[in-house]
């Protein structure tokens, strides 16, 4: 998918976007970028790059300062609350903070979202188990997560953000307080997600991972988009 391609021909469009948050702050500058339905792709750069804001941008979390936005069909400069909502129950999302419910169980955080989409409640918490099971918490089902830790929440976050087969996946750094092994697993649950058709955006500043999937990166530096490689090691 290039910068060039229409809004109807990607999962997610964006033309000119600038983000700028008060006073003057510039975290995106001109960016211009499509992406397909079922692509995986990383986004790469420093602390500071902009990684992380563009991700709000696609989830609706922030609005763009200036430019076209549109995700699944959905134009995001426009859209109102019920029409981020039902974005939303097609996104799943692996926040860098977790965005835990602390009140709620282990289990009870994964199967929320499948209560949102109306699941009934023997079937939502077999999804959830199984997806906990994936990431290596069938132990904890029944935890809290201020008990957790940094990285068990994590992966709390990954369960939940793929419980419900989303259309897209956006997750920022989601092996940042992993250990190799476990963060192998969790892009194995990404890459198969990829594979069962979700669009997959991964933002990473571990390079290491990046030129081991050999995906196509797009690279932020101070805002700006300077490069976007389809086959990095090619």
């Amino acid at each position: 998918m290039t910068s060039s391609s229409s809004p109807s021909e990607a999962m997610v469009y964006l033309s000119g976007v600038d983000k700028i948050y008060p006073p003057d702050q510039a975290a995106l500058r001109g960016i211009s970028l499509g992406i397909s339905r079922g692509e995986f792709v990383f986004v790469a750069g420093a602390s500071g790059a902009g990684k992380s804001t563009l991700l709000k941008l696609l989830f609706a979390q922030e609005r763009v300062t200036g430019g076209e936005i549109s995700v699944g069909g959905y134009d995001l400069r426009s859209a109102g609350r019920d029409l981020v909502t039902l974005l939303r129950r097609r996104v799943g999302v692996i926040f860098q903070d977790y965005k835990l419910l602390e009140t709620f169980s282990v289990l009870d955080n994964v199967a929320f979202t499948l209560e949102v989409l109306g699941v009934k409640k023997r079937e939502r918490s077999r999804l959830a188990y199984s997806m906990l099971k994936a990431v290596g918490l069938e132990e904890r089902v029944h935890a809290y997560p201020p008990t957790l830790s940094g990285g068990e929440q994590q992966r709390v976050s990954i369960a939940r953000a793929l419980v419900n087969r989303p259309s897209i996946i956006l997750a920022d750094e989601p092996t940042g307080n992993l250990d190799p092994d476990m963060s192998s697993a969790v892009f194995a649950l990404l890459l198969e997600a990829n594979q069962c058709g979700a669009t997959v955006v991964v933002a990473s500043h571990n390079l290491a991972l990046i030129e081991e999937l050999n995906r196509r990166t797009l690279v932020l530096d101070r805002g700006r988009l300077i490069g976007d490689f389809a086959n990095p090691r090619g």
